[in-house]
């Protein structure tokens, strides 16, 4: 079971993780889908949807850059909504962040004896 919490980590912070990635810096999925897979173990797989949705959505635009090794790269960079959007969740994030660590850092009340065994 708790695999599957993970992974519904994983999916709910992805696009912050994303949003936050092109906020430090223009990039293409390859290269966001690699620091996704070493810092939280996101699949590749699971990144280029989001790309694609992201920029339906308004949130990222892209443009092409020539490579020297290759064929050319698409790039995505923020737009002012991807910003928006960036600092809302960022805000979202934080307050979610202290509420579970809030619930975790309490103690547990005493259970009440009542005589009854579960």
């Amino acid at each position: 079971m708790p695999e599957a919490i993970e992974i519904q980590l994983k999916k709910g912070v992805l696009a912050l993780c994303v949003l936050a990635l092109l906020e430090r810096g223009d990039s293409y999925a390859y290269e966001i889908a690699s620091h996704m897979a070493e810092a939280v173990d996101m699949g590749e797989g699971t990144v280029y949807p989001l790309m694609r949705r992201m920029q339906s959505d308004g949130l990222v635009e892209t443009y092409m850059v020539e490579s020297a090794s290759g064929p050319s790269r698409k790039y995505y960079r923020l737009t002012d909504a991807g910003r928006a959007s960036l600092a809302s969740q960022k805000t979202e994030w934080d307050a979610f962040v202290r509420a579970v660590n809030g619930i975790l850092e309490r103690e547990a009340p005493p259970q009440a004896e009542t005589g009854e065994t579960a």
